[in-house]
C-alpha cells in the first residue's frame, strides 16, 4: 500500500513594472514549510512598458513551470494617487494572473493591510518590519535580499499562516489579569474556594 505524503507549493508575487517579487513555498501535511525560492525579476528601466510585461511574465512562467505551485496569492490592488501607474500596474497583475489561471492555479489576493497583519500583527507595519519578521521566521539570512523579495515572501505566508500561527505574541500583564481572573470566576462557580 502506498503513503502518499500531502505537500502544497505556494506562489506568493509582489507585482511590479520594473521589478517583481516572488516567492515559492512548500507547506508538507505535517505542516513543516519549505522555502524553494524567491527573489526578484527585474526589467529595464529603458525598455517599453509592453516589453517590460514580457520579460517579467516570462521569466515568471519558467518558474512557475519548474515548480508546479498549485496556489497563487498576490496583494490585492490598491488605489494609488496616480492613475496612470495604478493602471500599469493593473496591466502587470492581470498578465501574471492569466498565466497562473491558465496552469490551473487557486488565486486568492489579500489586502496590502492584512498581509502586513497576518506576519507582523501590525496593518500599519513598514516594509523593513515586514522582511525582518517574514525572514526571521522563515530562517532566511536578511543579507542582500530586496523588499520586493520579501513582500511576496509575506504575501505567501499570509496564505499559509492564520496570524496566531505566524507570530508569538507575548501575553501582556493586562491579559495575564484578565486571565486570572477568569479563572477565579470559573473556580467559584465550580464552588471551589480560592487559595488565601
Amino acid at each position: 500500500m502506498k503513503c502518499y505524503i500531502f505537500r502544497m507549493i505556494i506562489l506568493g508575487v509582489d507585482p511590479g513594472s520594473y521589478t517583481s517579487g516572488y516567492a515559492f513555498l512548500e507547506k508538507k501535511d505535517s505542516g513543516e514549510i519549505r522555502v524553494l525560492e524567491y527573489g526578484t525579476i527585474s526589467a529595464k528601466a529603458r525598455d517599453s512598458f509592453e516589453d517590460r510585461l514580457v520579460k517579467i511574465v516570462t521569466d515568471l512562467e519558467k518558474l512557475v513551470d519548474a515548480y508546479k505551485p498549485t496556489v497563487f496569492s498576490m496583494e490585492s490592488a490598491f488605489f494609488a494617487k496616480n492613475v496612470h501607474s495604478a493602471m500599469i500596474l493593473g496591466h502587470v497583475r492581470g498578465a501574471i494572473l492569466v498565466m497562473c489561471r491558465r496552469r490551473g492555479m487557486e488565486f486568492f489576493e489579500y489586502s496590502p493591510r492584512s498581509v502586513k497583519q497576518s506576519v507582523t500583527g501590525d496593518g500599519a507595519a513598514s516594509k523593513e518590519k515586514v522582511a525582518l519578521l517574514v525572514t526571521s521566521r522563515l530562517g532566511i539570512s536578511r543579507t542582500d535580499v530586496k523588499l520586493d523579495a520579501t513582500d511576496a515572501l509575506a504575501v505567501a505566508c499570509a496564505h499559509l499562516f492564520p496570524q496566531s500561527e505566524f507570530i508569538c505574541k507575548k501575553s501582556t500583564s493586562k491579559t495575564r489579569t484578565k486571565k486570572s481572573q477568569q479563572l477565579r470566576e470559573l473556580i467559584l462557580k465550580m464552588g471551589g474556594k480560592l487559595p488565601e
